[in-house]
């Protein structure tokens, strides 16, 4: 309800700062987007526009194309497949498939929402499920 909004409005933007900054590192990430890395273009805005948190969505190139990302997403276990935003369980999705053939968004791209879980579950998660595409 509302009297909980701004706690996991909270929780969720540390948990996705906490994601983007390790997907950052993984190898088999080719960029991450989102506001509260100090290399996106934007950050400079971001801070001054979001002083508390840069919001909990966040998305993710896979190195490798569209069959990575898909298996990305089909392997992570604590993540939902789903198209949606804001809620307590994070999710994935593989957004050109949702929107259809004729997306513009990049095949690789991935999109995350996320929720309020143990960021380190998260992490752990999103870890195991690109350790194992080649």
């Amino acid at each position: 309800g509302i009297d909980t909004l701004p706690l996991r409005v909270r929780e969720q933007s540390r948990n996705a700062q906490q994601l983007a900054e390790f997907l950052t590192w993984h190898r088999k990430v080719e960029r991450v987007n989102y506001p509260g890395l100090q290399q996106h273009p934007n950050h400079d805005l971001a801070l001054r526009q979001m002083p508390n948190g840069f919001g909990g969505m966040l998305s993710f190139h896979v190195r490798g194309g569209e069959a990575h990302a898909m298996e990305v997403a089909a392997r992570t276990q604590i993540f939902t497949r789903a198209t949606s935003l804001g809620g307590t369980h994070s999710l994935i999705e593989h957004r050109a498939s949702v929107e259809g053939p004729a997306s513009k968004t990049p095949r690789n791209l991935l999109r995350i929402s996320a929720g309020i879980e143990n960021v380190q579950d998260l992490i752990a998660d999103l870890d195991q499920a690109l350790t194992v595409i080649q």
